[in-house]
């Protein structure tokens, strides 16, 4: 045989020669899920080893995370409900815990980057990402409000925003509100490509975020998330996206939707980012925790699939633990 594939298998040192895709930490977003208080560490049961954190609490495995090469952190905020109405006014109020834990956060780590949540389903009555109206969602008065928490958030100290809403035309909107107000390098992480996933379960039981069951109220987001079966309607939203000026295209779920993923990559000049979500994340522990599958093989391979997909940025509830096992391995 004059070819023989395997020869460049047959030693670490070979492959290492030959690897066409690598994962550093430096790819990887942290999701953190901030509640009002103090000393709160509380372990989300339905992902377990992630926490809902008081803005104290928090600091600490900040630091953490830092020391293991960890820079990049989203954020997404238990808001009380007593804080929540109809229109999500509490998202860019003055005494909103969320946009002063971000400042609390810069003050102490300068050098960190924090990506924000813009919807409102953190904030609504309703468990919707847009204001509900005579049982329907309400496209355009959403991006009023939308574009009022973007402004608070820049405003708190966010460098990224992470428009989750799938409202049409909230980047451009959100866009021409941070520009108004001077904000010209906050950038926008939109999801691009988000799905109408059955696999964001434990996310929305971190944040008591899900739709409530209620005759006027649509019992689901299949109105303004996608679509799972469509694929080429990706490269519609991720057109208009960059049109209306975002700075990264996201597509959520990520190990789901490796295929879009890759399109997105193959058809944009944009960074690329993926939500490896929380649905993903708890399937992979549950199996480890049987004995199934081994966490410190399967964990790194989860992420590289959506490397090597062509993914430059992900989000994964497994950002630490991967830090973790290459700092072990050196």
């Amino acid at each position: 045989m004059q070819n023989r594939p395997r020869r460049n298998r047959k030693s670490k040192a070979i492959r290492g020669l030959v690897t066409e895709t690598r994962l550093h930490t430096d790819h990887l977003i942290y999701p953190l899920f901030l509640v009002d208080g103090n000393g709160v560490k509380e372990e989300i049961s339905s992902l377990p080893g992630n926490y809902r954190w008081s803005v104290d609490s928090v600091l600490s495995e900040i630091e953490e995370c830092i020391s293991l090469g960890i820079s990049n952190f989203i954020l997404f905020p238990k808001i009380d409900q007593s804080k929540k109405d109809k229109k999500g006014t509490h998202s860019y109020a003055g005494d909103n815990f969320y946009l002063r834990a971000c400042a609390k956060i810069k003050m102490h780590f300068p050098e960190v980057t924090l990506i924000s949540d813009v919807a409102l389903d953190p904030y609504s009555i309703d468990g919707h990402d847009g204001i509900v109206e005579n049982g329907k969602i309400q496209n355009d008065e959403t991006l009023e409000i939308l574009c009022k928490m973007s402004t608070a958030q820049a405003d708190a100290g966010f460098d990224i925003l992470g428009p989750s809403d799938m409202m049409d035309g909230r980047v451009g909107a959100m866009r021409g509100a941070l520009d108004q107000n001077s904000f010209f390098d906050t950038s926008i992480m939109s999801y691009t490509a988000k799905y109408a996933s059955a696999f964001y379960g434990p996310f929305r039981d971190a944040l008591d975020s899900a739709p409530v069951e209620s005759d006027d109220i649509p019992k689901d987001k299949k109105t303004y998330q996608m679509n799972p079966a469509n694929k080429l309607e990706s490269l519609i939203e991720a057109e208009l996206d960059e049109l209306e000026g975002a700075d990264f295209l996201m597509v959520k779920p990520a190990l789901h939707y490796l295929d879009i993923i890759h399109l997105l990559k193959e058809s944009s000049n944009l960074p690329i980012a993926a939500y490896h979500v929380s649905g993903e994340c708890a399937m992979l522990i549950a199996a480890c925790q049987k004995g199934w599958l081994d966490y410190n093989t399967a964990m790194p391979e989860a992420l590289l699939s959506i490397r090597r997909a062509g993914c430059d940025a992900i989000i994964s509830y497994f950002a630490k633990d991967y830090a973790q096992l290459v700092q072990n391995r050196l």
